[in-house]
């Protein structure tokens, strides 16, 4: 793994910073965006988060923990998935950080996951990374959402 290979994804998303971070931690509104995901957490700086659901046929349970988490500004945790192949060993999470920019009736959404095996990883997580971030746009500006 290389902690310098960074995934990137942004998003400007039309909506307060309260309703995206809203959508970012409440687990019935990350099912409807991320692919299905059903996530456990309190949220909560040094708590567990878990992620369990089916990715290409497969079923997964990843996990990780919240490292910061400063409501309407940033989320962060770690992330590690069995499905890697890798060893469960602190060197082989990978860590997640959203970024919410409050512009008017606009967040600006910034996302970066470090800590990607090569470049080929890189580029697939900034791909996913993109998706979710269109998912959340449209489950955010959805006003049914």
């Amino acid at each position: 793994m290389n902690p310098n290979l960074i995934a990137r994804a942004e998003i400007d998303i039309a909506a307060s910073t309260s309703r995206v971070w809203s959508a970012l931690v409440d687990p019935d509104a990350i099912k409807q965006y991320m692919f299905g995901t059903h996530v456990t957490s309190d949220f909560k700086a040094g708590g567990p988060i878990r992620w369990k659901g089916e990715w290409n046929g497969k079923a997964y349970e990843d996990k990780g923990m919240i490292l910061e988490a400063e409501r309407e500004r940033r989320l962060a945790y770690s992330h590690f998935s069995p499905l890697s192949g890798l060893s469960d060993t602190p060197e082989n999470y990978h860590n997640v950080r959203i970024e919410l920019e409050g512009k008017g009736n606009t967040t600006h959404v910034r996302l970066t996951q470090d800590n990607n095996a090569d470049e080929k990883s890189r580029e697939h997580s900034q791909k996913n990374w993109s998706m979710m971030l269109d998912g959340l746009k449209r489950f955010v500006e959805d006003p049914k959402g």
